[in-house]
Formats: structure tokens, C-alpha cells, sequence
């Protein structure tokens, strides 16, 4: 199998991977408002490989419903986290087994539990144990390229020492999210360190793609900031909340009447219950509804009433209820 990012036209865009967001349920929604339009790459959440390894067979098909994937999301990358080379070359050998068109290894999440594994951000402290996951993954799917989405560094910005250690792998792309692990949310995305990394990459005569993330508010504003970085793409993530048509580049679709986008709502609620319901709470869905629903009359009214909804059929029945009593344009 081809390295897909190579043919990609530039800038490439990515949605990126959010656990509890861009579910099975919610990447398909995505696909089907977002295409056609701009082309993007689509990232599953981040699954735990030890967990693909280790666990009993009822936990391993639950993390197997998180890969669960239709063709009109390619391409589309498998993301997996673990600090164990061994568990990453499994992960990465079921992900070309699946089907996937590349695996990306997590190297920024900050939630305490992937941490405590030596996982996620964690890796930011490890460089030599970080090369070793890239080249397990390598092994384990050498038909598919390998990529690593990361942070500039753990408590303190060490993107000068730690890109380079990461090239060295050769890894097809690295997505620097222009934060620290310390930082988290809490400043604005530094852009012009991704520029940095373009630099760095540069100046190893790497092939290694370089994509940035953070504090993206819409495709236009993600040309920009490629532009101005000279990065080869950017990835989306907060964006996306409550609009699957993000990638679209439809007027339309953005300016669609508070009827039809309350009728999306639903749409995705039915779909997380068909797709996801037996295995994830419902209270998921909640982060959803506070996107949909918001920047209208009554909105905060409706939101109100959502966030008490147990199942699709009570969310059908509330934003029906509301639309007869509002009658909204």
C-alpha cells in the first residue's frame, strides 16, 4: 500500500482525534456533510494498543468498535497509545489488517490514566522509548505509513531537542499541537513554533511531513496559519464540534436554518445509538448538544431539556416538542 500522504493535495487537512467526540457515530456524520468538499484525513480516537493486547475478549470488542470505520472516511488513520513497542507493533499489524490507510501514535494526551502507563504526553519525556514505539509500528504495518501527533514538550517547550529525535524514526507526519502538556487549553496555540518545526525539518533534510494543531477556528482560518508557518497541512479539532459540515466549503451548509440544524442533532444522536449504545453511556452525546444548540432564541431552553434526554426517540420528541412551540426560521 501506497503512503497515502503523499498524494495529498497541500495544505492537507486533518480532523484530529478526540476521545468521546470523534466517535464511529460522529466521523460518519462528518463524512457525509463534509464530502464532497475540501479533502481532509480522518483520525479514529486514540485506542489503547495494551488494551487490544491484553484485554479479555469482551473488553478488546468493545476498543474494536472504536476502529469501527465506513469507506466514505478514508483515508483514514487508526490512532493508538501505549508505552510498550511490543503491544504498538500488535496494534499497528491489526490496523492493515482492518484495512486502515495509515496508524498514528499518540504522544500529547495529558489524561492522567494514559500517563501513568508512560503513555501519551509521557513519551515527550522519553525520546529513546518514543523511537522505539514508531519503529514497532513500523514493523508491525510496513505497508502503512507511521505518523506521531504531539505537543511541544511536557512542562517546558523542548521542540528544539525533541523533533529531532522524532525525525530520526522517519515518521510519514508529525502534527505539532503548538502547546505544552503544562499548558494544556490554558494559552493560545503558538503558531509560529510550528513554523519552527517546519525549520527544524528542514534543516535535517527530512522528508517527514509537518502539520499543525490548535486554536483552529474554521478552514479559512487553518489556510492562513499553514500559510504563514509553511507547514505542509493542519488539523482540526474544537472546530468541529456541532458542525459536521467543517470541512464542506459550503456557504449552505454553514448558513443552514436552526430547523435543519436541530434535525442533524438528531440524526447524530440516532446514529451514536445504532452504532455505539450498547457499549457507550449516553451522557456523551451531552458535549454535542451544547454545540448544536446554541446562538438561537431558546436556545439555552432546549439545552436545558437535551441534557435531561436518556435515548434518541426523548431527543427526537424534545427538539420536536420545541420546534412546534418556537417555530424558529
Amino acid at each position: 500500500m501506497q503512503n497515502f500522504w503523499k498524494e495529498l493535495p497541500k495544505p492537507i487537512f486533518a480532523l484530529a482525534p478526540l476521545a468521546d467526540v470523534t466517535d464511529a457515530a460522529f466521523r460518519r456524520l462528518i463524512a457525509k456533510y463534509s464530502k464532497p468538499g475540501v479533502p481532509y484525513v480522518t483520525y479514529t480516537e486514540f485506542v489503547s494498543a495494551d488494551g487490544l493486547a491484553l484485554a479479555p475478549e469482551e473488553g478488546r470488542q468493545k476498543l474494536l468498535r472504536d476502529l469501527l470505520y465506513s469507506e466514505a472516511e478514508r483515508p483514514i488513520v487508526a490512532q493508538f497509545f501505549t508505552a510498550t513497542p511490543e503491544y504498538m507493533e500488535k496494534a499497528a499489524a491489526l490496523a492493515a489488517d482492518l484495512g486502515f490507510d495509515g496508524v498514528d501514535i499518540n504522544m500529547g494526551c495529558p489524561a492522567a490514566p494514559i500517563e501513568k502507563q508512560g503513555a501519551g504526553a509521557k513519551l515527550m519525556l522519553n525520546s529513546a522509548l518514543a523511537v522505539q514505539i514508531i519503529e514497532a509500528a513500523k514493523r508491525g504495518a510496513p505497508q502503512l505509513p507511521v505518523s506521531v501527533k504531539t505537543r511541544l514538550g511536557y512542562n517546558k517547550d523542548i521542540l528544539n531537542e525533541w523533533l529531532p529525535a522524532l525525525l530520526a524514526a522517519k515518521p510519514a507526519v508529525v502534527t505539532v499541537h503548538a502547546r505544552t502538556r503544562k499548558e494544556m487549553s490554558k494559552v493560545p496555540a503558538r503558531w509560529e513554533r510550528v513554523k519552527c518545526a517546519v525549520e527544524i525539518r528542514n534543516e535535517f533534510k527530512s522528508e517527514t511531513l509537518i502539520m499543525g494543531n490548535g486554536d483552529l477556528k474554521d478552514v479559512a482560518d487553518a489556510e492562513q496559519k499553514v500559510k504563514d508557518s509553511g507547514a505542509d497541512g493542519a488539523m482540526l479539532g474544537r472546530a468541529v464540534f456541532g458542525k459536521p459540515w467543517l470541512f464542506s466549503n459550503s456557504p449552505e451548509l454553514e448558513n443552514m436554518t436552526v430547523e435543519k440544524r436541530l434535525a442533524v442533532a438528531v440524526e447524530h444522536t440516532k446514529l451514536f445509538e445504532e452504532l455505539l449504545g450498547d457499549i457507550k453511556n449516553f451522557a456523551i452525546m451531552k458535549k454535542h448538544f451544547k454545540a448544536y444548540v446554541e446562538g438561537f432564541p431558546g436556545a439555552k431552553e432546549l439545552r436545558v431539556q437535551l441534557m435531561e434526554a436518556n435515548g434518541a426517540a426523548e431527543v427526537e420528541q424534545i427538539v420536536g416538542g420545541w420546534l412546534a412551540k418556537n417555530n424558529p426560521i
